[in-house]
């Protein structure tokens, strides 16, 4: 299953932190990310150890297929369906990456595309400005799924039938149409519920209405799924010899309908969650989070300049130098870690961190703006100026998250 779009975390960071910063070299395993095992386009393709588990099942499966169509293979049958499991994972690779391509077409930042269980995750880290994007943004997976069944195809027609490239190329041309027409079932978290969204929202106006519409058709299809998919395999609907109920067969069918309703049902949850957040961002504004500040020279002893700030009803400390321009914050944790009876003997520069390129933020920032800008230059203080370049006062990333997560608590789990 394709799980392609703007997946973000609970904790406000759009998946995003953990990605290496500042030049750093990539790791081999990244923490959650799973196995790296390339940078197409420059974006991180991480294998997570469920896939593992997935590919020894398709592994078992198809090699009792295969010993049913190619009995002569005896044991070898495995290493073909071997073969298979990770030809066929290289098309939802293939999927993921029309995604990705698009995105970045549309200069939208792919964090990192992650194989895993139920397929891929390519994870664009903003939200596209029009349906229009939207739309194409969701539709080049399953058209490249597509596109490879048919190519799949055309190699059956220039092979010999019953034999191991053609069971292969027959295999992987069903798996990616599959793919492709389960992607385009309406519902989130599919490929088919961000186009539905995009037409929505084109309709509309608003893209939280698209959301909404297509977060609901994405639990009604999950329920589908759930109640549908086992009565369907039972009755012989796939192609298959009916199921007595209550069979092994049908209670696996059972399971893997389960198991898919719940990811459809919790993927869209979570995408009318995060809608819904994003709404709530805008609330998120640097003018109104910042600590007042006041300017102290470098000799400052700790316990003048704490004086300073409560004659001034400040809350932070900002270095200057001798023609008033500022040099570094003071950080907070720095000052709570200083006894009151050091203190003053304790200079501010001591205590205070040097403004690095992208500490002074813009008092004007709001939304996911601030939040990109914060996590760009990763630190516990900056310098908030106006336009004109005068000190409006230092915020806090603690203010910051602490925010967030009361935006959080106004935000509904997944009610309309």
């Amino acid at each position: 299953m394709d799980n392609s779009g703007q997946r973000q975390s609970d904790n406000g960071e759009s998946d995003r932190a953990t990605e290496p910063e500042g030049g750093k070299q990539p790791r081999p395993r990244d923490v959650g990310g799973g196995i790296l095992m390339g940078r197409p386009f420059g974006v991180p393709v991480y294998v997570s150890p469920s896939w593992f588990l997935v590919a020894a099942l398709i592994t078992w499966v198809f090699g009792g297929q295969l010993d049913r169509v190619l009995p002569e293979l005896g044991a070898a049958r495995y290493l073909v369906s071997l073969f298979f499991a990770v030809a066929f994972y290289a098309s939802v690779l293939v999927h993921e990456l029309a995604h990705t391509v698009a995105a970045l077409r549309f200069k939208l930042p792919v964090r990192r595309i992650q194989l895993q269980f139920f397929g891929g995750v390519s994870e664009i880290e903003k939200e596209t400005e029009t349906p229009g994007r939207e739309f194409v943004l969701a539709f080049v997976g399953p058209l490249l799924s597509l596109v490879l069944s048919g190519v799949f195809y055309l190699g059956m027609m220039v092979v010999e039938p019953g034999t191991v490239p053609g069971v292969l190329l027959a295999g992987l041309m069903i798996s990616n149409l599959i793919v492709a027409a389960f992607n385009l079932l309406p519902g989130l978290p599919l490929d088919g519920g961000r186009m539905l969204r995009a037409v929505v929202w084109k309709i509309s106006g608003r893209p939280m209405t698209g959301t909404v519409a297509a977060a609901w058709s994405g639990r009604a299809l999950a329920v589908a799924v759930l109640v549908g998919l086992p009565l369907l395999t039972q009755a012989g609907g796939l192609g298959e010899e009916p199921k007595s109920f209550g069979s092994v067969d049908s209670l696996t069918d059972a399971l893997l309908a389960a198991i898919l309703a719940a990811i459809i049902w919790t993927g869209a949850g979570n995408s009318l969650r995060m809608a819904r957040l994003r709404e709530r961002l805008p609330d998120l504004r640097a003018r109104t989070l910042t600590r007042r500040a006041v300017p102290v020279a470098a000799d400052t002893p700790l316990s003048e300049a704490l004086r300073r700030a409560n004659e001034a009803g400040a809350r932070a400390l900002v270095v200057v130098d001798g023609h008033g321009a500022p040099t570094a914050v003071v950080r907070e944790a720095a000052i709570v870690g200083i006894p009151e009876h050091r203190r003053p003997w304790v200079a501010v520069s001591g205590l205070a961190q040097d403004l690095k390129d992208g500490m002074r933020v813009s008092a004007e920032l709001t939304g996911e703006e601030l939040l990109d800008t914060l996590r760009a230059t990763p630190a516990t203080e900056y310098l908030v100026v106006e336009e004109t370049g005068e000190i409006y006062g230092v915020l806090s990333t603690a203010d910051v998250e602490r925010a967030f997560v009361a935006a959080m608590a106004r935000t509904p789990s997944g009610r309309s």
